[in-house]
């Protein structure tokens, strides 16, 4: 790469960047990918070394794995970290020092997966799913339509976490709306067949998630950024789309931002694909456009195939970020966000900002079988 290159990657990448309370250094971010080296729930010291390992090397925010909240029906393994209980809280609370000593910022991604948990699994087998009609994103028995009560008490349980990382020192918190989760499956007609308030139109279906981010909203302090994860695909429905038409995106991005939403995480499989037609811009520059608010954008950055791959037990090689710097150049999204670069590289960042892109690791399936 040359200078002018490596100048243009350091000017667009290393710029800080600032949402209420947090100030990052740059404008790359550590991606949320579930790791499961977490025995009983509980973050170890592996798990601080893992992140704070990419905070040296000049990631600006870590967003951690999806961690469980404090509801029976969250989760589905003891090895993917809780985010309630004192043991689980004091790890993550030396989590978040270990980062921030290694000169980086951390936010917790806060997780319920609702209808996609496994059915009789761990910590609570005897718990149903449940969702918002108790139907699942893909091809499983039907479990629990979840009840006024339910709601109420997994809106609480968001609410208590939020005010949890707050208090161990995090510096902010990412609500998992994507992917087909529990969050998501409110927003997907889909999985959203109620009659109630919470189902009907994009509007209703967003309620759910609304009262969720208004639950955390007023229990961590007024500017203790709250960001969203939100995507039109879902696991095993790569096709889907909540929001068609920009008019029913701003539907749906209308009352989470009325709510307080801070930013959208705007999670796609390849971020240079347009969002709608007539429009080069992609899901976080439309979703930037319409919300006024900044956004992360993801989907394969610095890598040549998509995650999905990964799962086949393929790896991934090096690409150029140049049409990404493009992008970014015209402020279609303010952060982005890196994956399984960050696996097969913990110092992509700041070989990136250096501009030594031919130093770069590609990406290998075996990066999963370690947590380094």
């Amino acid at each position: 790469m040359t200078s002018d290159s490596a100048t243009r990657t350091a000017n667009v990448l290393g710029r800080p960047f600032s949402l209420g309370s947090l100030t990052v250094r740059n404008r790359i971010v550590m991606a949320p990918m579930t790791r499961e080296f977490s025995p009983g729930g509980v973050p170890g010291a592996e798990v601080a070394e893992y992140y704070a390992r990419r905070a040296a090397a000049q990631v600006g925010l870590i967003i951690t794995e999806g961690t469980y909240i404090g509801h029976p029906a969250a989760g589905d393994s003891d090895r993917v970290p809780r985010f309630h209980g004192e043991e689980a809280l004091d790890g993550w609370t030396k989590v978040a020092d270990t980062v921030h000593r290694a000169g980086g910022r951390i936010i917790p991604q806060l997780w319920h997966m609702g209808m996609a948990r496994a059915a009789g699994s761990p910590a609570f087998p005897d718990v149903p799913r449940m969702g918002p009609s108790g139907i699942p994103p893909q091809g499983r028995e039907r479990g629990h339509a979840m009840t006024q009560a339910d709601i109420d008490a997994v809106v609480g349980a968001f609410a208590t976490a939020a005010a949890e990382a707050e208090a161990r020192g995090f510096d902010g918190v990412e609500l998992h709306g994507a992917h087909g989760y529990l969050i998501d499956q409110f927003l997907w007609n889909y999985t959203n067949r109620r009659t109630d308030a919470y189902g009907g139109d994009l509007v209703s279906r967003t309620r759910f998630a609304a009262e969720v981010v208004a639950a955390c909203r007023q229990a961590v302090s007024a500017d203790f950024p709250i960001l969203f994860r939100m995507s039109q695909w879902k696991q095993g429905g790569y096709q889907a789309r909540i929001a068609p038409t920009p008019q029913k995106l701003e539907a749906l991005l209308t009352p989470l931002v009325e709510a307080g939403v801070g930013a959208f995480h705007c999670s796609t499989r390849r971020y240079w694909l347009p969002e709608f037609e007539d429009s080069d811009l992609n899901l976080a520059g439309w979703v930037k456009k319409i919300s006024g608010r900044p956004t992360v954008t993801v989907g394969s950055v610095g890598l040549d195939n998509e995650f999905f791959n990964a799962f086949q037990g393929k790896g991934s090689g090096v690409a150029d970020i140049g049409a990404l710097l493009e992008r970014a150049e015209r402020d279609e999204f303010d952060l982005v966000s890196v994956g399984r670069s960050l696996l097969g590289d913990p110092e992509w960042a700041a070989k990136v900002l250096a501009g030594r892109f031919g130093e770069l690791r590609p990406f290998d399936a075996e990066n999963l079988a370690t947590l380094y």
